[in-house]
């Protein structure tokens, strides 16, 4: 038997005025977003925003249903219609906030695990890193360096072919 250990660094920042201008506008955008949230059954408003290597920014927000597991996240959303209008340009980074209408929104959020499993496979596929920006309207804010490092052992479509 091997015992293995796995580690990954992460910046934590006190608030947002310590990122530089454009990670700024990237968690401010998401905290806008958050409020084209439809919620209303949780009340927990969470918004993504996508700044792929063109530029170009794409925006997400969770979708959620009374069927609870037709719900949709903000950060698939976001991967989704950043594939669908730009399939072949890769994701630079994912802002990443929320408001909680029942409560605090001052601690960073991660994302959930399907949304960790969905960010694993569109870093593969696309071959490039997705840095993640994690913040709530106010607070502390995680910067990780690769969405991966959030999922360790992550699912593969390799494992498929075997």
């Amino acid at each position: 038997m091997a015992k293995q250990l796995q580690q990954f660094e992460y910046s934590v920042y006190d608030d947002i005025t310590e990122l530089d201008d454009a990670d700024a506008w990237l968690l401010n955008e998401a905290r806008d977003v958050t409020q084209h949230a439809y919620a209303p059954y949780s009340h927990f408003q969470v918004g993504a925003i996508a700044r792929l290597v063109n530029g170009e920014i794409i925006a997400g927000s969770n979708q959620e249903n009374a069927s609870f597991p037709v719900g949709l996240c903000a950060e698939r959303v976001a991967l989704a219609a950043a594939a669908s209008v730009y399939p072949e340009v890769a994701i630079e980074t994912i802002a990443i906030s929320y408001h909680n209408l029942n409560g605090d929104s001052s601690q960073p959020i991660s994302p959930c695990g399907i949304c960790r499993q969905s960010l694993a496979e569109v870093e593969m596929r696309q071959q490039e890193p997705i840095r993640l920006i994690m913040g709530g309207l106010s607070g502390k804010v995680i910067i990780v360096e690769k969405a991966n490092d959030l999922l360790p052992l992550a699912f593969n479509g390799s494992l498929l072919s075997i």
